[in-house]
This record gives structure tokens, C-alpha cells and sequence, in this order.
């Protein structure tokens, strides 16, 4: 008779568990809005390494120690990257062309423009040229840098201090503002 209760006991625990694992169902939007309300990432990861193909080529590496993903936010759906991030595009010939580097970056999905903050470091491997600021805005879809920070920029030739800068974002066809230093030009340059 005791087992009899144990059983019957067993079984009443068990259906009330499937009952509640089954009416606990929410929908993916519910979730998302969820997360959203309490300012929570949708996802996140720790030690990243993406590897960004077009047609069968590498394009970009990025490495991340952290990558938090905002893409629930319904107005302005972000990634960030608090503890830091590195970029390195690649060119046509499969060599390093661009290396960006900063403490911490945004990059928001509906402008694919990304805000990368604090020592901001930016170098042209091929030509040698090195931009370095506080905080950079980055135009994924137009290929172009601009600060309104202070800036040094580094070319073989010369060290240009400033505050302001923009660039393409290869550092070729760049503009710097309310600069300092010594620039040594050319005619075809001018």
C-alpha cells in the first residue's frame, strides 16, 4: 500500500512538471522585448574572432575580449564592445591593408556607422601612415573616418597635430583641421 501511494505520489510530481514546462512557452518577440525592457543584450560573447567574407574572399578580421549584442532595440539596435576592439581589413591581394584599433566601439546596425572610443589607433600598413585620436566616427558604407577630437597623424614624411580629421578609410584623400607641425607637399599635391 505505501508503494502504492509513493507511486501515485511519483506520478502526480511528474505530470505537474511537464504541465509547468510546457505552459512556461514564450515567442521569440516576447523574449526580445523582454530583454529590451531591462536593457539586457540579446546576446553576447567573450573572445571573438570573426572573419568577414564577400564573395569567397576574406575582407575584415575582427577580435573582440567581449561583444554584447543590442539588436532587440526596436529605434537604434547596436553591437558594443566594451573592453576594446581590433579591425583588420584586408586588401584585394590577401595582405593586411588597415589595422583600426580602440577601448571601446559601437556600431549601430541601421546607420553602419561605429564610434570607436579612446586610443584610437588607425594604421596603413601599406603606406605606412598611422592616425591616432580619442575618438573616431567610422562610416562602413562610405568607407570614411572623421573626428572632431584632437588627432596626430603620422606619414613617413611628418607628424601633423590637430583637432579635427577626415579620411578615407585606407588614410588616403584625408583633411585635417586647425592643424600644428611641419607638412611637406608637392605641386600635384596641392
Amino acid at each position: 500500500m505505501l508503494k502504492k501511494a509513493t507511486h501515485i505520489q511519483n506520478s502526480i510530481a511528474t505530470i505537474c512538471l511537464v504541465a509547468m514546462f510546457f505552459s512556461c512557452t514564450n515567442s521569440k518577440k516576447e523574449v526580445r522585448d523582454f530583454l529590451a525592457d531591462k536593457n539586457l543584450p540579446v546576446g553576447s560573447a567573450v573572445n571573438i574572432y570573426h572573419i568577414h567574407k564577400d564573395s569567397g574572399r576574406i575582407t575584415s578580421k575582427t577580435k573582440a575580449p567581449v561583444f554584447y549584442d543590442f539588436s532587440n532595440r526596436k529605434e537604434h539596435p547596436y553591437n558594443e564592445f566594451p573592453k576594446g576592439i581590433e579591425i583588420v581589413t584586408i586588401d584585394k591581394t590577401g595582405t593586411d591593408s588597415t589595422t583600426i584599433s580602440g577601448n571601446y566601439a559601437l556600431t549601430y546596425n541601421n546607420t553602419n556607422i561605429s564610434e570607436i572610443k579612446g586610443n584610437v589607433v588607425i594604421l596603413n600598413h601599406s603606406k605606412q601612415t598611422k592616425l591616432e585620436t580619442n575618438q573616431l566616427f567610422w562610416d562602413q558604407k562610405e568607407h570614411y573616418f572623421f573626428t572632431e577630437d584632437g588627432f596626430r597623424f603620422t606619414t613617413p614624411e611628418s607628424v601633423i597635430n590637430g583637432f579635427g580629421f577626415e579620411s578615407k578609410e585606407d588614410l588616403s584623400k584625408w583633411m585635417a583641421k586647425d592643424i600644428t607641425g611641419d607638412i611637406e607637399t608637392t605641386q600635384k599635391d596641392i
